[in-house]
């Protein structure tokens, strides 16, 4: 049976990522890297595809579980009728090889208990040779070798393709389970204490912790999102995954199931701003670099998104011997939309820039060299039709959206003329342009009839992403066209009480500009709310003044997050189940620019 994307904790190392049942099951887990196949695939199919379960023998879900203080470490408590145990799950930063490490301590009584290690790598498909050398169990496939241990040594077996430990514990007992992952053809990687390795990455959580400058009402829950977004990020680069899963999908039984382990431009500005808000300077300085490095090049061939070190190709295939999460094919990798062209990006991207300027970031030489070119190529390529913020795998259109941010990238290339003189730059010709962009907008994206803006020039269609119009600064927040709009998105694309991105269901007509009927995106079904756009809406309504309102969707958001704290991409209220990849990084970016919008509302009464 499949576990609910609510059952699960994550816990990782700045380079990859796990999920936990409450079941003490390890279900996904790819290595080395985010992007990897993963070893342990479960998630997307069952227990034969790859998983790693330690609790109390013959147990089901835990009595309890909770995060150590403001970490990543994972503590899951069962009480059962011959005693308590609890299991401390975590992933040490590493130093060259990624570990999981796993302790067991007694806690009351007698509790025996039963391990099941089953590794699958290349996603459930190849089941590793196994064998013993010393006090380890090495399993061995290709290009992948893990090394598991106990300390001290419990009793361990095979049976049914898998590795199996019995042993009973105690109150006061402990017993520590290190698995290390290493490329097959390098030696065995160094041995970690696996209780130095708790202590530490206890205290390094703790510090970074503390440096959050949030300290308003909801800091639990802004502490616990920035730590997600800590854990989304790839260390070595810099840059922050979407997701750490794939094809997770976003109405059950659908095929809306992408893979999200890639970094996304669309991200960028939302990002930045919230990690300096919240006092981390050295990770906005590290995504602001990574943004930098990964759109070097032409800026015609600029991307939606990047590999986690920038790479550009992100080919999408797809996986037929998964299942899929509760039946819910095709299991992708890679993502297709890759090669989409979305001009919102030159946008965010020209967005970002001009936040790191303003906060005081050690400014990049070559940055504005590159914002130029950008410009030189969205002066003319505006006024083309795109795939738009969502990725849809329909007909181009000329998203609102789009166009918003194309004037958001015309403004912020003035003001950075404005601010500093000496930058080279037509600032007469981007004023024309921004001048342009914003009456076409206003003229062709925004329906008289309803007082609304729309998703696409001459659509009855309406879309979330223009509750963002305010926020970027196209109009100020009191505006009736604003006002209307969010009004508008309220009430048709609201999904009891939460904001879908825009109607699936076919139910309005064409658009009158050669875009026919139908889902927008071209896919059939439909989704859950988008917990994203969610949070937008929220802000929309503190910028316009309402602000009893934005608090009582905010805490309506905050009680959809699971027992520890995460939140995946989308909901949806008829099932109450969370949907779509998860944690979702849009989903907690949302939750702290939210909680930091109020406490700014606050502090100017």
């Amino acid at each position: 049976m499949t576990s609910a994307l609510e059952d699960y904790a994550l816990i990782g190392d700045h380079q990859t990522a796990a999920l936990i049942g409450r079941d003490g099951s390890l279900d996904w887990l790819c290595l080395p890297r985010f992007d990897s196949p993963a070893c342990f695939a479960a998630l997307l199919g069952g227990v034969d595809q790859g998983h790693w379960r330690l609790a109390p023998a013959g147990s089901g879900a835990c009595t309890r579980r909770a995060y150590l203080e403001d970490s990543l470490i994972l503590e899951s408590v069962w009480e059962t009728a011959d005693g308590t145990v609890k299991v401390i799950d975590f992933m040490p930063q590493r130093d060259r090889a990624p570990d999981v490490v796993r302790i067991v301590e007694g806690v009351r009584g007698r509790v025996e208990m039963l391990g099941v290690l089953r590794l699958r790598f290349d996603y459930g498909r190849v089941v590793p040779w196994v064998r013993r050398s010393d006090s380890h169990h090495i399993a061995v496939a290709g290009p992948d070798s893990v090394w598991l241990r106990s300390d001290p040594a419990v009793h361990t077996y095979g049976q049914d393709f898998s590795t199996r430990s019995e042993f009973t514990v105690s109150a006061g007992d402990k017993v520590a389970f290190v698995l290390t992952w290493h490329p097959s053809h390098e030696p065995r990687p160094r041995q970690i204490d696996p209780y130095e390795a708790l202590d530490h990455s206890l205290k390094d959580w703790r510090a970074w912790a503390a440096r959050c400058r949030y300290q308003g009402p909801h800091r639990d829950a802004v502490v616990r999102s920035l730590v997600t977004l800590k854990a989304l990020t790839y260390a070595p680069t810099g840059g922050i995954v979407a997701a750490p899963t794939t094809s997770l999908p976003e109405r059950l039984g659908g095929v809306r199931n992408w893979d999200y382990r890639y970094c996304w431009l669309r991200d960028s500005t939302l990002t930045l701003s919230a990690l300096l808000l919240a006092g981390y300077r050295e990770e906005a300085a590290a995504w602001r670099d990574w943004l930098l490095r990964a759109i070097a090049g032409d800026p015609a061939e600029l991307q939606i998104m990047y590999g986690l070190g920038g790479e550009r190709r992100i080919h999408e295939y797809e996986l037929p011997w998964l299942p899929g999460y509760a039946d819910s094919a095709p299991v992708r990798v890679g993502n297709g939309a890759v090669g989409q062209r979305q001009l919102d990006v030159y946008g965010e991207v020209m967005d970002s820039f001009h936040l790191a300027r303003g906060s005081g970031l050690p400014a990049e030489r070559h940055a504005w060299q590159i914002q130029r070119a950008m410009m030189d190529f969205l002066e003319s390529a505006w006024q083309d039709p795109d795939e738009g913020l969502w990725e849809i795998r329909g007909p181009r259109r000329h998203f609102v959206h789009s166009k918003v941010m194309a004037w958001v990238a015309a403004d912020r290339a003035v003001r950075a003329l404005e601010a500093h003189p000496e930058l080279p730059g037509d600032i007469d010709r981007w004023r024309v342009m921004r001048e342009t962009v914003h009456r076409e907008v206003c003229e062709k994206g925004y329906d008289d009839t309803r007082s609304t803006f729309t998703q696409s020039y001459g659509s009855v269609e309406l879309d979330a992403a223009t509750l963002l119009i305010p926020r970027v600064g196209f109009l100020p927040a009191d505006d009736p066209r604003v006002i209307g709009t969010i009004d508008a998105v309220r009430r048709e694309l609201s999904h009891d009480g939460l904001i879908r991105r825009y109607t699936t269901d076919g139910d309005h007509g064409g658009d009158g500009g050669g875009n026919g009927g139908g889902n927008v995106d071209g896919l059939p079904g439909s989704e859950g709310a988008f917990l994203a756009c969610s949070f937008w809406l929220a802000d929309a309504l503190v910028l316009a003044g309402r602000r009893q309102e934005a608090e009582t969707l905010f805490q309506r958001l905050l009680s959809l997050r699971n027992d520890v704290g995460l939140l995946s991409e989308e909901y949806d209220p008829k099932s109450g189940r969370l949907l779509g990849n998860f944690p979702q990084a849009f989903s907690h970016i949302g939750l702290v620019r939210t909680a930091l919008t109020l406490a700014e509302d606050r502090r100017a009464d």
